[in-house]
């Protein structure tokens, strides 16, 4: 029996690393400098976000609320029963357990799937902030809780820091996704902008309160353990290298071109860091 439920959650995970390498190249790259242990819990992660964004991005000839709706449903019964035919909530709820993550980051990410499914546009600043706390700040704490492996002292030191770059990413994907979100989703999530009239200034305040998040969430990974530290720095290194192309990028073209790191590009970045780690070189 406990053979079979071993293989069990090794299909388990394996959907999440699945899930992962075929939704994000950019992760699945960063995560293969994690440690094993580490590595499967955050594909475990990031399996359970994406599918949770996938039902209120995606799913729009189906009814999306009640699709959400079933899926919280089926999280919380996996949580309380310790069992799900569902691989992605049956891996998801193992880490959480694991790791400890704290519920109310989960039902924190849940609250800003929720907000999706409602008018994403015209947002005051309280709005905007609870809801890049919802879909991005938390992701990464779930995440930190996951590297520290339970250190709370240190959690409380680096918190501020991976919520910064949670906060980035999130504003970067904003910025990436403009056009989509503008056009075909109906959203606009930056506050105080008229998007209709989409100016320079606009683009610079955006862009320096990203700057600000990066300059915070770096002083954050030169602390993270060795077993996390290079795979977040790459993925820093992406989102920056990203960020660098939207500043060079005019405010109206951003409405007609996504914005994107070639794989050249990604590749150069992995082996960089490929380089840096085996050579022991400080980031």
């Amino acid at each position: 029996m406990t053979t079979n439920y071993n293989l069990y959650h090794k299909v388990c995970s394996e959907t999440s690393k699945m899930v992962t390498k075929k939704y994000s190249s950019s992760f699945s790259r960063s995560i293969l400098f994690l440690t094993p242990e580490i590595r499967e819990n955050i594909y475990n992660i990031y399996g359970f976000v994406r599918f949770a964004d996938e039902i209120v991005d995606t799913f729009y000839e189906h009814d999306r609320k009640k699709l959400l709706d079933r899926f919280v449903a089926d999280y919380h019964l996996a949580l309380s029963q310790g069992i799900s035919l569902n691989p992605v909530l049956q891996a998801f709820c193992r880490t959480q357990k694991a790791f400890s993550i704290p519920q109310h980051l989960v039902d924190s990410f849940l609250d800003s799937m929720y907000m999706d499914l409602g008018v994403m546009k015209d947002l005051n600043s309280e709005a905007y902030q609870k809801y890049i706390y919802g879909s991005a700040e938390v992701v990464g704490l779930m995440c930190l809780n996951v590297f520290l492996k339970g250190d709370c002292k240190d959690f409380e030191a680096l918190k501020p820091h991976a919520q910064r770059f949670g906060a980035a990413l999130q504003k970067v994907n904003f910025l990436r996704d403009i056009s989509a979100d503008f056009h075909q989703l109906n959203r606009t999530y930056f506050p105080n902008v008229d998007f209709q009239s989409f100016t320079l200034e606009d683009k610079i305040r955006i862009e320096e309160e990203i700057k600000e998040d990066f300059q915070e969430a770096i002083i954050g990974i030169k602390k993270l353990p060795l077993s996390s530290r290079f795979a977040v720095y790459l993925a820093y290194l992406y989102y920056t290298s990203l960020f660098d192309k939207i500043k060079k990028t005019d405010s109206a073209l951003l409405f007609k071109k996504r914005i994107r790191v070639n794989n050249l590009e990604k590749l150069m970045l992995f082996s960089r860091i490929y380089v840096q780690k085996s050579l022991k070189i400080q980031i």
